[in-house]
């Protein structure tokens, strides 16, 4: 059904990697997006990885045992992955996508980076959103991104099961609701009556 395959090509977003400045990790419980962004790092396609995230704000703490990040978590999996420390920046205040990308651009500010390129690597069902965050902190910035996938969610079976339908509606209705407010202050800015 086409609004079935026009939802799905919004959200499920993927691009084949190419030669970037650094590969981002927006925060995550899902290790697996450290195994993607470690086997990126290894192919040589970035000199950095920059893994983001405190906890979930909804939850309120880190649900990863033994961890009290999800970066530090995401680090641990890099390190055994290879990825040496000094490939590594760290950002471990972030509760949510918005400020994953908020705090990274001040990461990659401090450490002096100009981000021309960047590879990112979502979950696949939260690829559209964390792109569009990314996006507003990095408007010069070419992007890739190189989604993973999860809790058994792909492009292909995510409209088959009620949680996997939940779950990328969920995020359709973010992309709208989440950016009225990033709106207004851009229409504001340039000059709109909004």
């Amino acid at each position: 059904m086409k609004f079935i395959q026009d939802i799905t090509d919004f959200i499920f977003i993927e691009h084949p990697p190419q030669k970037a400045d650094i590969i981002f990790i927006p925060g995550s419980a899902f290790g697996e997006l450290a195994d993607t962004a470690a086997g990126l790092w290894q192919m040589g396609f970035a000199p950095y990885v920059l893994p983001s995230g405190k906890y979930s704000k909804p939850v309120g703490h880190c649900t990863i045992e033994g961890f009290e990040t999800e970066c530090a978590y995401l680090c641990q999996i890099l390190l055994a992955k290879g990825v040496p420390e000094t490939a590594i920046l760290k950002e471990q205040e972030a509760t949510y996508t918005y400020e994953n990308a908020i705090y990274s651009r001040q990461v990659t500010d401090k450490a002096g980076l100009e981000i021309k390129k960047a590879i990112l690597c979502p979950q696949a069902y939260h690829a559209r959103r964390c792109l569009l965050y990314y996006e507003i902190l990095y408007p010069d910035t070419e992007f890739f991104v190189c989604p993973t996938n999860t809790r058994g969610i792909t492009r292909n079976n995510w409209y088959r099961q009620e949680a996997s339908i939940d779950l990328v509606l969920g995020e359709l209705e973010r992309c709208g609701g989440q950016f009225h407010d990033i709106l207004r202050e851009y229409g504001r800015k340039a000059g709109g009556t909004v």
